[in-house]
Parts: C-alpha cells; structure tokens; sequence
C-alpha cells in the first residue's frame, strides 16, 4: 500500500521520469511532437492535470517547448546536448534588480517584433489577460493579478514569433513570478493608487502592439521596467 500512496502523491514526476526515459532512450526524437494531453492522460492511466504538472517541469527544465494551440514538442536541441542538465540559465540571478535588468533588454525586444508581428490571435490573448487583470483588480485577487502580470509579459513574447526570445522568456518565467510579486508588493506599499495605474500601462503597451507602433511598444516597456527600479532603489532592495 506504501508505494502506491507515493505514486498517487507525485505522479507528475513519474510521468515525467516516463518521459524524460524515452526521451533519453531515443523513442522520442528531437523536435517530435508529443501525444495530445488526452492521449497521454490515457497512455499513462493518469488525469490530465497530472499531465499538465509533468509537461511544465520539462518545460522549465528545458526539455519541452509548449506552443500555444500547436501541442508540445521535444525541444530540438535538448539540455544535455550543451551540459546544461536542464539547467534554468536564470538560477544564477544573484538579484532582483538583475533579474530587472536582463528584463529590460529582452523584453524591449520582445515588445517591439510583437508590435511588428503581432495576430489577431495574438491581440485576443492579450486582451483577454488584460481582462483578467482588471477582474483581479476589481476582487482584490492579489495571486490572480501577479499570475495574469506574469502571462501577460509571456504573450508579448509569444507575439514575436521569434521562437528563441519565447523559448528564454519560458525560462525566465519562474523568476519572473518571483520579482513580479516582490516588486508589486513594494509598489503597492508605496502608493495605493498603483494597482490602477499599472493596469493602464499594460494597457497602453497593449494599444502599442495592437497600433503596430513598434517604438512605442518598446519605450512603453521600458519606462514601465524603470518604474520598477525606482521602487527598488526606494526601497533599498538589491
């Protein structure tokens, strides 16, 4: 009974051990598309949610590239083909002011191609996580609005379809929840009218990337990313 109680308990790591073996093994290829969640859900004898759990470490582990509506696929060069181990190139992040900085000149990036590049499909996502940002906002759902945050930066990279900025914006992602919530609170701490004003400045990068203006997109996120610092640098936080 033991060893099955430890199954139930982590069994997005042993569909992921699962995986990563027949990765290893060769019986998923680089660059291979991965069965549906349904079917592998199915494969495995496990819920989809526990599939879910599994596919998003090999994410953040560098071993999965996630395509919005275009499935999961084995990355095509895998973490130990360049001694990473799957390594996550931000651990090393010795501050959140460095995590700002790499911010800055990726995402200035990122917003720019996706002013250039953005769909219609695009501009729906986006919109809709403004949407929730603004439904969090209305609740005073803290957690809802540092996730929608989080997502929102996320989709501005998918926009610029440009698959190495989104594959680093994907690694960047678990430090990025991290600083987001620390600044946000220190934000918010100093002044109570923040919260609203933030929403409107992801609204007006919104209207950049959807007005096609890519300079404004680009100078948008950054003086959205030089507030952040002068928090910090209020704050005293390194």
């Amino acid at each position: 009974m033991h060893p099955t109680k430890i199954e139930t308990e982590k069994g997005h790591e042993i569909v992921k051990r699962l995986i990563l073996t027949q990765i290893e093994q060769g019986q998923l290829a680089p660059g291979q598309k991965l069965p549906s969640v349904v079917d592998l859900s199915a494969s495995f004898g496990v819920g989809r949610s526990t599939v879910r759990e599994a596919l998003s470490a090999l994410k953040a582990m560098g071993w999965v590239d996630v395509r919005h509506g275009g499935g999961t696929f084995i990355k095509k060069v895998l973490p130990t083909d360049n001694g990473q181990e799957g390594k996550d190139p931000f651990l090393g992040a010795e501050s959140i002011r460095e995590i700002l900085e790499v911010r800055k000149v990726l995402e200035t990036g990122t917003a720019a191609l996706a002013a250039e590049r953005r769909s219609e499909e695009d501009l729906t996502r986006l919109h809709a996580i403004l949407m929730k940002m603004e439904a969090a906002l209305m609740n005073d759902d803290t957690m809802e609005s540092e996730r929608a945050d989080v997502e929102f930066h996320s989709a501005i990279a998918s926009a610029s379809h440009n698959s190495l900025l989104i594959s680093l914006m994907d690694s960047l992602s678990q430090r990025l929840s991290e600083t987001i919530g620390k600044t946000r609170e220190l934000w918010f701490f100093e002044d109570r009218s923040s919260a609203e004003r933030l929403l409107e400045e992801h609204k007006s990068i919104y209207g950049a990337i959807a007005s096609q203006d890519t300079e404004q997109a680009a100078s948008l996120i950054v003086a959205h990313l030089t507030k952040v610092e002068n928090v910090l640098n209020k704050s005293g936080k390194k």
